[in-house]
């Protein structure tokens, strides 16, 4: 039961109390497991293309006429990216002792942001970083980095973080990565390139900051304007925390507890773009320049596929739409749903002429998006599959290793076979045959959320996940897998992922 002082904070924040009730529902009734078809493999599900098609779709990509735009989630805290050094910190040791600790310190030198953290230390401490690590004060050269006082990199996003070394007195954030990459594959005919950043509010002016400083020198280099928008996750997205027993919790003023609902939530923002093709990348996969042609070329080719993919949809769907299509039509359609989208379901089997064209038209009316998906090289799980979907067929599916039933040994199996991983590089069309925008949440399967455990001052508490962004969020869109380079997958999950040669 809702009091009057929780709908007042219900209205605050902009959540319905009906969606609230959603909420503990889903707490109580829990998730179901997707049942799976098949693992995506180059086999089945997975396109691995010839030169020759790379180079087709490279040029259908550079003769794109329609409107393009980055959009880049940059609203998280790199505080995990530093967890090893906040441990160091917290160590009560001053000597670095596990692998991590000693790799950061042999290699401080090869840092972006070296020169930087050593003024720092100077003027903190009164020594440089050398001078520091001789005195056994390694502690110390790790707060210069992470704490307020100092460089506070362990509270700003990895969007502004020194990234890279680009010359002697140059260094680059992901930020201005995005921007060079934007201009190397994303610019539109006249020149323009359009980006989208989410950022978190605490944050937004030190982007503005950088952006004002940076992107006139980015539009001289590169020839190119840039249009770049900010966006924040709403706080209406946020999901209600409750306790063990699925009861709301409730801090010591009686008020809920809402916690950010994943990288799902990002589908409203996503939602309130316009562009015909829409590029989707984490904010920290990114390389220097003298490394990014692997990169483009590849970001050219998967759009490309994209645009030629939804040229065919578009004229089988205005096809559908005029009533004039003939049973060998339909046919080349069912084909080109089953073999080029990997979508099937059985019941067409059965089906008449104008049942068929039905369920073609809506299986054909929807966004499209195209995912570069890259070789595994370490354990399976998380990745491409072929999924079934509430209407009894199955679809290609980026799934998390939690929505998979680990007591089902079918299914283990099947996640154990996992050839392939999403590197979350995809490429969108989010408007129709007719050119109007889809509402995106129209294609979010909502049975494909997360529970997870967490805490709150010491207290065990159930935190709720949307359907995740590349995940759920995107279940009923048509999904084409294109096998990619591992060369394209350059992320930065802990500060040491810096001194792979793919960042110096």
């Amino acid at each position: 039961m809702l009091n009057e002082k929780d709908l007042a904070q219900l209205e605050k924040v902009g959540i319905e109390a009906k969606e609230i009730e959603n909420q503990l529902n889903r707490f109580a009734t829990g998730f179901p497991y997707l049942k799976i078809e098949a693992v995506a493999t180059a086999e089945k599900g997975i396109k691995v293309l010839s030169k020759e098609d790379e180079q087709k779709y490279v040029d259908a990509w550079n003769n794109f006429k329609g409107t393009i735009e980055k959009f880049v989630p940059a609203s998280g805290a790199a505080s995990r990216m530093f967890k090893n050094l906040f441990a160091f910190a917290s160590s009560g040791r001053n000597t670095p002792e596990t692998d991590f600790e000693n790799q950061f310190f042999a290699g401080i030198m090869n840092f972006a942001f070296y020169p930087t953290l050593n003024r720092v230390c100077s003027k903190l401490y009164g020594e440089d970083i050398h001078s520091l690590m001789k005195l056994d004060r390694h502690v110390d050269v790790v707060k210069a980095l992470l704490m307020p006082e100092g460089m506070n990199y362990g509270a700003l996003p990895k969007a502004l973080l020194q990234f890279h070394k680009i010359a002697p007195m140059v260094v680059h954030t992901p930020l201005e990565e995005h921007l060079e990459e934007g201009a190397q594959y994303a610019r539109d005919e006249q020149g323009k390139v359009n980006l989208h950043f989410t950022v978190s509010p605490e944050h937004r002016k030190e982007f503005e900051k950088l952006l004002k400083a940076k992107l006139p020198i980015m539009e001289a280099v590169w020839g190119v304007t840039y249009n770049v928008t900010m966006s924040e996750q709403k706080a209406s997205t946020n999901t209600i925390a409750v306790n063990t027993d699925n009861t709301p919790y409730r801090d010591a003023e009686g008020e809920f507890l809402f916690r950010p609902a994943g990288h799902g939530a990002l589908i409203e923002n996503l939602n309130e773009r316009t562009a015909d093709v829409i590029f989707v990348k984490n904010i920290d996969n990114v390389v220097p320049s003298k490394l990014r042609n692997i990169t483009t070329r590849y970001k050219k080719v998967i759009a490309g596929c994209l645009v030629a993919t939804q040229q065919r949809i578009a004229e089988y769907l205005r096809l559908l739409d005029s009533k004039k299509f003939t049973p060998e039509a339909l046919k080349e359609m069912l084909a080109f749903v089953e073999d080029v989208l990997c979508t099937k379901n059985k019941a067409t089997d059965g089906m008449g002429d104008e049942e068929l064209a039905a369920y073609l038209f809506a299986k054909l009316n929807r966004p499209i998006r195209v995912c570069g998906m890259v070789r595994n090289e370490g354990e399976p799980g998380g990745g491409p599959y072929l999924a079934y979907d509430e209407d009894g067929g199955y679809s290609p599916q980026i799934l998390e290793a939690a929505q998979i039933d680990e007591n089902d040994p079918d299914a283990v199996a099947l996640m154990k076979s996992g050839t392939h991983f999403n590197p979350v590089d995809l490429v969108c069309y989010i408007n129709d045959y007719k050119g109007r925008k889809f509402n995106l949440k129209d294609f979010v399967d909502y049975n494909t959320g997360l529970i997870s455990l967490k805490s709150k001052d010491g207290v065990e508490i159930k935190a709720l996940e949307l359907p995740g962004l590349w995940n759920g969020s995107m279940s009923k869109w048509n999904t084409i897998f294109v096998e990619v380079p591992a060369e394209t997958f350059n992320p930065v999950k802990t500060v040491n992922d810096l001194l792979r040669k793919q960042h110096q």
